[in-house]
């Protein structure tokens, strides 16, 4: 019985390091062929999104829709212990520039429930808002090793010059995701330009989703998530929002992954990847389910 009850305890603590889910939300800066033909930089943003359960990619910029399907291939073959799939927005911007949201994901750790591309058109195909640049693309993901079960993701990239506006507006995304899935449970995601010469105090105030408690920022802004080492901006973001989803947030997980110092890049070297960091947040494991399919 003792036997049984050390094995138990040591399985708890080697779970409750190993098993947390890793969400990340990365801007790869103009991803496309070009990008995507440099085997090096291929190399390193593998080995970055292999950290990861989840991530969402943004500023896809690939009209062929080629280039997600070669990396994705290519992290399979990569990280022969998971086995990982995608879900892409369409591509989004008012005027010939055009990018997508891709999330990618471990199907073996995580399942989709649904998806949609915000804001959903009317019946006449016009639009509900015209204030973002690019639609949030928004998922709902299952998550069975984790102790927030469902979880719904809103990933966006605002337009520098309106992102106070577009992070405003954020927060009539998250009332409308309630009505449609009834959870509460939402982790908004993202390069928001939320940092800098973009945002002033003055303006902050005026933003709903600062000025609402029950959104919690997990990315604060005095964190620097920009490659140049003459810049110190905090333009991506975590947030969530909920109280299961906010409890189920592993202290001090969230930060950026400055991965130029992890992989020792010179700066030159870590801008041809991207000029921002990945950010990144671990969810609290389900130690019950681990311990029924692990152990």
């Amino acid at each position: 019985m003792r036997t049984a009850w050390l094995l138990l305890v040591v399985g708890m603590c080697m779970l409750s390091v190993t098993s947390s889910l890793k969400i990340c939300a990365f801007n790869v800066q103009s991803f496309g062929e070009s990008k995507a033909n440099n085997r090096r930089v291929m190399g390193i943003i593998l080995k970055i999104l292999s950290r990861c359960d989840l991530c969402l990619i943004q500023e896809v910029r690939d009209s062929k829709g080629e280039v997600i399907q070669a990396l994705v291939k290519d992290l399979n073959r990569f990280d022969k212990s998971n086995s990982y799939s995608y879900v892409e927005s369409e591509r989004l911007g008012k005027k010939s520039y055009k990018e997508q949201y891709v999330y990618i994901y471990r199907n073996n750790v995580l399942k989709v429930k649904e998806h949609f591309q915000y804001p959903k058109p009317d019946e006449d195909g016009k639009n509900e808002t015209d204030v973002f640049s690019r639609e949030p693309f928004i998922i709902h993901f299952y998550s069975p090793t984790t102790q927030v079960k469902d979880f719904v993701l809103i990933g966006h990239h605002t337009c520098p010059k309106t992102a106070m506006k577009e992070i405003d507006e954020l927060y009539t995304v998250v009332k409308g995701i309630y009505k449609k899935w009834k959870t509460d449970n939402v982790m908004i995601l993202g390069d928001l330009n939320a940092g800098c010469s973009y945002i002033t105090i003055k303006g902050w105030k005026a933003v709903r989703l600062r000025s609402d408690p029950k959104f919690r920022w997990l990315i604060g802004d005095e964190q620097d998530t920009t490659v140049r080492e003459k810049t110190h901006c905090a333009y991506d973001r975590i947030i969530v929002h909920g109280q299961e989803i906010t409890s189920s947030i592993v202290p001090g997980s969230a930060t950026p992954f400055n991965f130029k110092e992890d992989f020792h890049l010179t700066e030159a070297q870590a801008l041809e990847v991207s000029d921002h960091f990945p950010v990144e947040v671990d969810l609290k494991p389900n130690h019950r389910y681990l311990l029924r399919h692990e152990l």
